[in-house]
């Protein structure tokens, strides 16, 4: 939408075949956000759901739904204008909400100890390769004859066939997945400490979630903290930096496009160096919470200094502009093997949950920022302002690592297993069965 959303609102030519919106800047920012008050909304719902029911069928649930509103969003413009979109917009956001808690969830039940950030930053990695793809891919469907709303009937129809996809071939767990090989389901099992038949009793087990112990948890306060922080800065620069490229560097549309991409293509190379040097530090003896402070600290405190270099320097070159954007997002990175995945670290067995209420609160935030930004940014072609949003995301990438360092742990929770668990009551052949 960040990208499409250029497409939709610039000026009618005579050569335009098909319609423009005359959307303010306020309106976009509107639009925008709207996602984000669905995804929040459905948050910690999607956590509990993942936990006690499937991660592997809500998540492929979710993304279909959401792909299948994805490819309504031209109708909807058309017979309902701005509030058709932002109703369009928030049920995507209500199915997408998922997304993080479910895939927690799996990461718990699938990744080794020792291997979790290069399995957690090659799962997450995956959402800065579909904004490589897609930026460019979006530009260049924009400009072309069949125009802006291919960009979402293109992108809807491949979350639809990834759903079906990952509904028939993914599962929740080692034990339940029919092609895995013996050696690496026991390899799975014993780095978790775990069996296979404890695996398969926990499925009748419903566990009672430790709320209050959860919301009295100072490490678990401190990753709300960072994960704000990380919100603000990373959805302020992913959903405002088209527009900043179209009125402040002046690209077209094709041109927006390659470079909006080019700051998460660096980004998803850098991520997979660094959790690997990630694991390889733990592998060597130092301290899990030394290395998850040390990345997020290069993947939030370098976007700040970068974006205070933007917003300072008086630059008329574009090549210097996208080089700074470049850094600011490119050392976002670190921020999979640094507080992302930290959840796990403090409890295996609510990683989904934590999530779900960290990406929550967070989601807020998400809400809350390209208003802000809407706000601040009233004439699009004003550096000035564009630099008090660039200002604004660098104080909150600093001061959210900061709690983090300060309050933040990386050893598990002692509410991470005194959680009592109440069996789910046996059907009558069950009991039979087991007398």
């Amino acid at each position: 939408m960040s990208e499409a959303i250029v497409a939709m609102t610039k000026s009618p030519s005579d050569d335009q075949k098909f319609k423009v919106y005359d959307w303010s800047p306020q309106d976009k920012s509107i639009i925008l956000s709207s996602f984000f008050w669905g995804y929040a909304v459905m948050q910690i719902p999607s956590g509990y759901i993942a936990g006690v029911w499937s991660g592997q069928k809500l998540l492929s649930l979710g993304m279909l739904v959401c792909s299948v509103l994805n490819i309504l969003i031209p109708t909807a413009a058309e017979y309902g204008n701005l509030i058709a979109v932002c109703v369009c917009r928030v049920c995507m956001g209500l199915c997408q909400s998922c997304l993080l808690p479910c895939t927690h969830t799996l990461l718990s039940k699938w990744a080794p100890p020792d291997e979790r950030a290069r399995l957690g930053a090659f799962s997450y990695a995956g959402g800065q390769f579909g904004t490589v793809i897609s930026f460019p891919v979006s530009g260049f469907l924009a400009t072309s004859s069949i125009g802006w709303p291919s960009v979402f009937y293109v992108f809807g129809a491949l979350g639809i066939i990834w759903s079906i996809a990952f509904f028939i071939f993914g599962s929740d767990s080692p034990s339940e997945h029919s092609r895995i090989s013996e050696m690496e389901k026991q390899y799975i099992f014993n780095s978790l400490k775990t069996s296979e038949q404890d695996d398969s009793q926990t499925k009748k087990m419903v566990k009672k979630t430790p709320w209050k112990a959860l919301f009295t948890s100072v490490p678990m306060w401190a990753l709300i903290i960072v994960h704000c922080g990380q919100n603000w800065g990373y959805w302020t620069l992913i959903t405002e930096m088209p527009i900043y490229m179209n009125a402040v560097l002046k690209f077209d549309l094709q041109q927006n496009g390659m470079m909006s991409a080019l700051p998460y293509l660096t980004m998803w190379i850098l991520s997979f160096p660094a959790s690997l040097l990630s694991d390889f530090a733990l592998q060597k003896g130092v301290s899990r919470g030394v290395v998850r402070k040390v990345c997020n600290s290069v993947a939030h405190w370098g976007p700040a200094v970068a974006l205070i270099c933007l917003a300072t320097i008086p630059i008329h070159n574009a090549a210097v502009v996208v080089t700074i954007l470049v850094i600011a997002v490119g050392l976002n990175a670190g921020a999979l093997c640094g507080f992302q995945i930290n959840h796990i670290d403090l409890s295996p067995n609510f990683a989904g949950t934590m999530m779900s209420i960290t990406n929550c609160v967070a989601s807020v935030i998400a809400i809350v920022a390209p208003l802000i930004c809407g706000v601040i940014v009233t004439d699009e072609e004003n550096k000035t302002q564009w630099s008090l949003v660039f200002y604004l995301s660098a104080a909150v990438y600093i001061i959210g690592n900061s709690i983090f360092i300060l309050f933040g742990k990386a050893e598990v929770q002692p509410w991470n297993e005194t959680t009592s668990s109440t069996p789910k009551k046996q059907s009558r052949n069950e009991s039979v069965t087991t007398q």
